[in-house]
């Protein structure tokens, strides 16, 4: 006799709070609980919860339930969204339209605060980590755009080409309102995300697009943003689009583009993160400054850039267009011996130049061939020459530095224990 897969499925229907079709409809869903799912749970039922659509009424999404991202799930403007420690959701596979994620809305509010021992895990489908998890065993860092990620939007000052007061945010086709980000209010909040896990994300949505694990487009400094990990992300792990929110241990690995990413004059500060770069990924850092008149200088402090030497791939960072702001406090090792710390052109040389872009304390493990650490700093200005590029780094011995990321505060990460990072 075959052996079959068994499924239990719940007799009776649900209304998913807040999830309506186009004509206003409610969408009706079946609650499926898989037993025996091969996913080491033991027998033990975990309830599969499909979401899709616009969330309407402020709902609760708790641990005992895997929640299940069909398309683009939108928190509404005026709604909350609580999602309780150790809950899982998955995000479907698809591109372009069809691909997958979690977006909050301009004046919605997301309210997802994991703890160390319990964090909230965005995962793919395919991933077979299941309720009372904190992994999976058939994902690792070369698993990426099985979903699309996590936007939040708000409506904090951006700096836009143009001078526009808002714009829709990239990876949301320009039709889709609940794209727009940006406005007047420094001190918006969208809610509170604490120990979050963003994980295997980045589904094409069109032509060299992707989704980044962590996108915050405008978001204000009255969002909280802490102890944050996107792991094997197809494009960027966690980009800034403007806004003025503080974050604060974030941890970046295997992304395939660049780990941090700045933009549009983001004003806030970021403390305390790390990067760990891996076969694929670009940059540990790209910031880009204004795209209009209005300006903004960020902060980045005691961050540790861990370069992946084995691949032609991976660069410290990229400064470009214009960008402004202030790093201090950097560790830098395991880069390979062409990696820079870039002056991207002639605006950012002349804002190093005009002292809007400065350089605090950078602490580098110099790679094979490097013998001075000031030959890690270029200028690539076509017409602008800078001095003193570099004059605030020092070539240190892997494990002697004095600056860099607490990285004990992310030893509950997934890549501090399938990387083996050691925190």
């Amino acid at each position: 006799m075959k052996k079959l897969l068994l499924i239990a499925i719940v007799a009776s229907t649900l209304v998913l709070t807040g999830c309506f079709k186009d004509d206003d409809t409610p969408i009706i869903i079946e609650e499926t609980t898989i037993i025996n799912n091969g996913n080491g749970n033991n027998g033990e039922d975990c309830p599969i919860v499909p979401v899709t659509g616009a969330i309407t009424e402020s709902t609760t999404w708790t641990s005992d339930n895997i929640y299940q991202l069909n398309q683009k799930v939108v928190v509404s403007a005026g709604v909350t969204l609580t999602i309780n420690p150790g809950t899982i959701i998955k995000g479907s596979a698809g591109t372009g339209s069809l691909a997958s994620a979690l977006i909050v809305a301009r004046d919605g509010t997301l309210n997802a605060q994991g703890t160390a021992d319990q964090p909230i895990i965005f995962t793919s489908t395919s991933d077979n980590i299941t309720c009372g998890q904190t992994a999976g065993t058939n994902l690792d860092q070369d698993d990426r755009g099985l979903w699309g990620g996590l936007i939040i939007l708000g409506n904090a000052p951006c700096s836009f080409s143009g001078d526009i007061i808002e714009a829709q945010i990239e990876g949301i086709p320009a039709d889709d309102s609940f794209g727009l980000y940006g406005g007047s209010d420094p001190d918006d909040s969208s809610g509170s995300l604490r120990y979050i896990s963003i994980r295997h994300g980045g589904a094409l949505i069109g032509e060299g697009n992707e989704i980044n694990g962590l996108t915050l487009g405008g978001v204000g400094a009255g969002t909280t943003i802490d102890n944050i990990e996107v792991v094997a992300n197809v494009d960027d792990g966690i980009e800034f689009f403007g806004g003025t929110v503080n974050a604060s241990n974030l941890l970046v690995w295997a992304q395939g583009d660049d780990a941090l990413d700045i933009d549009q004059a983001y004003s806030g500060t970021i403390d305390n993160a790390v990067v760990v770069l891996g076969d694929i990924s670009d940059h540990a850092l790209e910031i880009d400054g204004p795209e209009g008149t209005a300006s903004g200088s960020f902060t980045l402090t005691n961050a540790t850039l861990i370069g992946n030497s084995v691949t032609s791939n991976g660069e410290y960072a990229d400064f470009r267009s214009n960008a402004q702001g202030h790093t201090e406090n950097i560790y830098a090792y395991g880069f390979k011996d062409s990696s820079d710390v870039e002056l991207d052109n002639d605006g950012v040389a002349t804002n190093y130049n005009n002292g809007d872009l400065t350089f605090g304390a950078w602490e580098i493990v110099l790679p094979t061939g490097v013998a001075d650490v000031n030959d890690i700093f270029v200028n690539k200005a076509e017409n602008v020459m800078v001095t003193g590029f570099g004059s605030t780094a020092t070539a240190v011995a892997e494990g002697a530095q004095t600056v860099g990321a607490l990285t004990s505060n992310l030893s509950w990460t997934y890549a501090n224990i399938a990387g083996e990072l050691g925190f």
